[in-house]
């Protein structure tokens, strides 16, 4: 259909201070930086093929943070290469000492949830090829969720009970 998009091209989100952003994603998530402007925006990617995948602009230090329960972006999601990927991912997070607020099992995928340094969520996850999917459709069904395809490091903190949001 010529009417669908192609693609996400990059997601646009307001930090209160760009450069500590900046280094959060790069130092976090590995991201490069392709264009940087000093206390204003910083435009970086994960697929060095893409001009950027995020833009970070500055609002100043007073800016209101994110409030949950409110109209707005719940969390963005940065997908690996595989699974092993991820748990490398995860080990490397506990190392650093960054909170992880969960582990979500969403039947089809898994996502580490947590939150930049302004509070924007971030999800980083690997989802299962489709052709390992369970089914075509209703995905996110009760029975598809947490049947325990993706074990891990993380296994603990599985056991958790959490409400999904995916």
């Amino acid at each position: 259909m010529g009417y669908t998009p192609k693609f996400l091209g990059h997601i646009n989100i307001f930090v209160r201070n760009m450069e500590r952003s900046q280094k959060w994603y790069e130092d976090i998530l590995g991201l490069h930086t392709y264009g940087y402007r000093p206390g204003n925006a910083a435009f970086m990617s994960a697929d060095i093929e893409q001009s950027h995948e995020i833009a970070l602009v500055e609002v100043g230090d007073d800016a209101a943070g994110p409030q949950r329960g409110q109209v707005g972006l719940n969390h963005m999601a940065w997908m690996m290469h595989s699974l092993d990927d991820l748990k490398e991912f995860y080990l490397r997070l506990k190392e650093k000492g960054v909170a992880i607020e969960r582990v979500g099992d969403h039947g089809v995928s898994i996502g580490i949830y947590l939150k930049d340094p302004d509070g924007n969520g971030v999800e980083v996850g690997y989802e299962l090829p489709r052709s390992e999917w369970p089914r075509e459709e209703n995905l996110f069904a009760s029975d598809v969720l947490g049947n325990g395809l993706f074990p891990g490091p993380w296994d603990e903190e599985m056991a958790k009970p959490v409400a999904s949001s995916s």
